[in-house]
């Protein structure tokens, strides 16, 4: 055709032009419905990907329910390292999805990052896993769909806690229940989550071929950071007067990167803006597997009809997740409607915050509750002495100091437990202590060196018809809420004790004293021991939590071979059930902030970034378990003091929030569409963007 032919004047819509040859797309046949579960809108894809999260869950929160404790009491670490490194972890674990998210969106996609990625490497796994999982599960909702797949979040939340609830009751039996290797089943605990990991596998891989597997769009991540790299670099160059304002600096960008990636990194940046006060609310609620089961050690399990060991406390959270999620969102939240409220996921957000806030006053008033119940601790140039007679009779006891002033008087009768420790002063941090004894119508002097800021008992003998002594260094008065014992041998024969698998005490004759112990919490009415011709029993009766035990081993004429039973640290006294109104708060709360704010995220994030915005969201969790190993370590503070700070640092947090969401203008679901969804032709490589026009001709 002549070019310059002469023509009617037409409209003419002009194509984007490409360098690239561009080949024509075969016609896409009809799509199948996909099957649904039991006639439900829910696609059957759905139950293969909540039991794989169930599985996964089960496996991750299993072995942190007893991660904390394992720190302590098998690898002896502190308190505050233990908290430390229980932070740092769950910080990594929720660091790494911004490396899944960027695999899943530009290299694997969504599907098989979860199946390659996240189960076959544990440490990687979670960074893998957590960014896709939720917005794959969003994927396999048509849009006519949209009611269904908010109420999938939930369900998904659920499934989470369902995998919490049983791994966090279970793993700490395993661990405590059963004996390896003389002490608890670590190997066991973190075998068997390990095992669920298989499983999460094999069931996410039966649902293959029902997945609605969407492809991944180029590396996301680095395109939005070089998007606004570049819109931040063009705006600075460009600052004169007089060049005109645009009306996002985001526009800035324009000259380089097309209109649909500068709108979806726009609605990507104003909830990233959002995010920045969120971490501290994570910063409260990892604490239950860290700060709160340490709180949990210091206090009485022993609920009447069932005994909870510490770390087994955590169960309250996924249990009360599961009843509250069905509470809130068909009680609650329809009534907040009826009444007229416009109880936005904002603001859900906030008042999530604000009972988190409470949860941790609560936990401070426990925690002083206990302190005050709880022995105290020597300082420096202290020590604390107790007595102990296993003479015959009564004896008076003079302690005098380096000027032989009388620093303690007393006159302890035969086996006579005494009531408390005596507190003594130092004038240094060791000193030599006078001791005089009397005993019938003999004194006996004698002299023992002690440090400060230790337990010391001083145990009298028979030595003939006189007397002598001896003194004992007692190890940390604190049994980080376990058991703990240790016997006195008053025979002349060394006395093998054995109170369960791999759990045995050698005590030499003639007033030997052997170590502490550490067993479980629990009734001993028969416990076998053995010297060299002969065996026998002691009834030891309940060892009971946090409690430490004596034992001295006597042979009475009148009831045979028995065990004479001090206590030198007294059980918790106070019950476990006291922590149940901090973890109802901070689980409320957390229903109301995290499942609301998986919902948030996905419904404002564009159809290309759903992973990365999950992946954000999931590093507000990392940065929050940030601060609380800051805190741990650099704080100083007594506990109480430190749930306060965190409550006062979250409320100032929730009214910046709350000024932050006033302004927030939530995106509509059309607005946020992909090209594809608008029915916009795919454009790569050298395309040049042009916007339709009616042109004459």
């Amino acid at each position: 055709m002549n070019p310059f032919q002469k023509n009617e004047s037409k409209e003419t819509l002009f194509s984007p032009v490409s360098t690239e040859e561009v080949p024509p797309r075969p016609s896409s046949p009809p799509k199948k419905p996909s099957p649904k579960i039991c006639g439900s809108k829910y696609p059957l894809s759905i139950a293969f990907i909540v039991v794989n999260e169930f599985c996964e869950r089960f496996s991750y929160y299993g072995m942190k329910a007893v991660l904390t404790l394992y720190f302590l009491y098998f690898l002896h670490w502190n308190e505050n390292t233990s908290t430390s490194i229980y932070h740092a972890f769950s910080s990594l674990c929720y660091f790494t999805p911004i490396l899944g998210a960027a695999i899943a969106d530009s290299w694997l996609g969504k599907f098989k990052v979860l199946s390659l990625v996240g189960l076959s490497l544990i440490a990687l796994g979670t960074g893998g896993i957590k960014p896709c999982v939720a917005a794959f599960g969003g994927d396999q909702f048509e849009e006519i769909h949209a009611e269904e797949r908010t109420r999938y979040f939930s369900v998904f939340y659920l499934s989470i806690n369902a995998g919490s609830l049983i791994s966090t009751f279970v793993t700490p039996m395993l661990r405590g229940d059963v004996q390896c290797f003389g002490e608890d089943c670590y190997a066991l605990a973190f075998g068997v989550p390990g095992l669920l990991m298989v499983v999460a596998l094999v069931v996410f891989a039966m649902g293959s071929k029902m997945y609605k597997k969407p492809p991944p769009e180029g590396n996301i991540v680095a395109q939005v950071f070089k998007c606004i790299w570049f819109a931040l670099s063009n705006r600075f160059k460009n600052r004169s007067r007089d060049i005109p304002k645009r009306q996002h600096w985001l526009d800035w960008a324009a000259e380089k990167y097309l209109k649909q990636l500068i709108t979806d990194v726009k609605a990507l940046t104003r909830v990233l803006f959002l995010y920045i006060p969120l971490p501290m609310f994570w910063a409260l609620l990892d604490q239950q597997g860290s700060r709160w089961t340490l709180q949990a050690t210091k206090m009485n399990g022993n609920l009447g009809f069932f005994v909870l060991q510490p770390d087994q406390m955590q169960v309250l959270n996924p249990f009360l997740v599961l009843v509250f999620i069905p509470l809130f969102d068909l009680v609650i939240y329809r009534l907040i409607s009826k009444c007229g409220i416009n109880f936005s996921s904002l603001r859900k957000m906030a008042v999530g915050m604000i009972l988190a806030c409470l949860a941790f006053a609560v936990a401070a008033a426990v925690e002083i509750k206990i302190n005050r119940m709880a022995p105290p601790q020597p300082g420096p140039q202290e020590i604390f002495l107790q007595v102990l007679n296993l003479a015959n009779d009564e004896v008076k006891v003079t302690v005098l100091g380096n000027e032989n002033n009388s620093l303690l008087v007393e006159s302890i009768k035969s086996f006579q437990k005494p009531p408390l420790y005596s507190k003594l002063h130092l004038k240094t941090k060791s000193q030599d202590f006078h001791f005089h004894l009397k005993y019938h119508n003999f004194s006996v002097y004698t002299e023992h060196s002690v440090k400060e800021k230790n337990w010391y008992t001083l145990i009298i003998r028979e030595h003939g018809k006189s007397i002598s002594s001896m003194m004992v260094k007692d190890e940390d008065k604190t049994t980080n809420g376990m058991t703990a014992l240790r016997f006195i041998n008053t025979l002349h024969k060394d006395v093998n004790i054995s109170m369960g698998t791999d759990i045995s005490f050698h005590v030499g004759e003639d007033y030997g004293v052997s170590a502490y112990r550490i067993v479980q919490r629990g009734e001993y009415p028969a416990v076998h021991c053995r010297t060299e011709d002969k065996d026998f029993s002691l009834n030891l009766g309940l060892l009971d939590f946090g409690a430490a035990y004596l034992f001295v081993i006597t042979n009475s004429t009148n009831h045979g071979l028995q065990a004479w039973k001090m206590e030198d640290i007294p059980a918790n006294k106070m019950s476990i059930a006291w922590q149940l109104p901090q973890y109802a708060l901070v689980t409320a709360g957390e229903v109301m902030f995290s499942v609301t704010g998986l919902e948030f995220s996905y419904s404002q994030a564009p159809s290309s970034m759903k992973s990365v915005l999950q992946a954000a969201w999931l590093l507000t969790v990392a940065v929050g378990n940030i601060i609380v190993l800051v805190v741990a370590q650099f704080s100083g503070l007594v506990q109480w003091a430190e749930f306060i700070l965190f409550s006062c640092l979250l409320l100032v947090v929730c009214l910046i929030f709350s000024i932050m969401s006033y302004y927030y203008v939530p995106v509509k679901p059309e607005d946020i569409q992909g090209p594809a969804d608008k029915h916009i032709p795919h454009i790569q490589g050298d395309m040049i963007n042009l916007e339709t026009k009616k042109t004459k001709l």
